[in-house]
């Protein structure tokens, strides 16, 4: 039988941290665990509107603010995080938007679904007890690493290259991070999730939505959030990469899936962590 949010366990004393939750597949996400029993930390830029799209569902939410691509802000969040967090969720994400630079002068897109999120996990890892997931894409086997341009300051930008270099970029995140875990004799584990195509708002002002449009190539919301559903509770190995199981991983049910030959290069994985570090300041372990 395929697996469905029907076979969540028992979540009843975790606290999990969601982030980008206010909508899409971070708030079906954040209402699953959540009636599961976990008790959920949505970290959104807006926190009224996340507020307003947890109200009344059934459930223990919390709502702070916590914008990934600023780095003061995700330093703000990490640093007003007290006792045990059971599971991260790099949720929050952009596809294919024009080149913008954030405060810190990163990268928008580069910021939000890699530089971040690779700030925050190392920031919080103190605290976690069990899992960090992080959301992926089937595009990351078409991605390119420029270890000297990991946020196009000298390379002509190109929004999906971008998007496809920045998820490839998690893939490899979870890759070294996993191997550093394992070294230090963690019990903490790194696992990605791919919704498959899911038809969310992602990529609605992108070229590539137009593959929304072909509903038999795509998962629905529901369904493209139980890869991340699975992958943040079952009983999985560190690194796997959870998708869905239909033909080329883009529909279909929660499965343990291959990423992509480039995303299980060590090396490559090994260098990609000392490029980010060296460009967002020395805050790995």
């Amino acid at each position: 039988m395929p697996w469905t949010g029907n076979d969540l366990p028992d979540l009843n004393g975790r606290t999990v941290v969601i982030t980008g939750a206010g909508r899409g597949l971070g708030l079906i996400t954040a209402r699953e665990l959540a009636r599961a029993g976990a008790r959920v930390v949505l970290g959104v830029r807006d926190t009224g509107k996340a507020r307003c799209a947890v109200a009344g569902l059934p459930g223990v939410f919390d709502v702070r603010p916590l914008d990934v691509a600023d780095l003061t802000s995700v330093r703000a969040f990490a640093g007003s995080w007290s006792g045990d967090l059971d599971i991260l969720i790099n949720n929050a994400g952009v596809m294919d938007v024009p080149g913008t630079r954030t405060a810190d002068g990163l990268d928008l897109q580069t910021a939000t679904n890699y530089t971040g999120p690779f700030v925050l996990t190392n920031l919080l890892l103190e605290h976690l007890t069990d899992r960090v997931v992080h959301v992926t894409s089937q595009l990351h086997r078409r991605g390119a690493i420029s270890l000297d341009d990991l946020d196009w300051r000298t390379r002509e930008y190109n929004g999906m290259s971008a998007y496809q270099a920045s998820k490839l970029a998690v893939v490899l995140f979870s890759l070294e991070l996993q191997r550093r875990l394992t070294a230090e004799g963690s019990p903490v584990r790194s696992v990605l999730a791919s919704p498959g195509i899911a038809r969310t708002s992602l990529a609605a002002h992108s070229r590539s939505n137009i593959v929304n449009r072909f509903t038999f190539l795509t998962n629905p919301p529901e369904r493209g959030a139980l890869s991340v559903l699975y992958a943040a509770t079952q009983d999985v190995p560190g690194n796997s990469y959870v998708g869905p199981d239909g033909l080329g991983g883009l529909r279909g049910h929660p499965a343990v899936r291959r990423q992509g030959d480039i995303g299980l290069d060590e090396d490559l994985a090994a260098r990609l962590w000392t490029a980010t570090t060296d460009l967002v300041g020395k805050v790995a372990r």
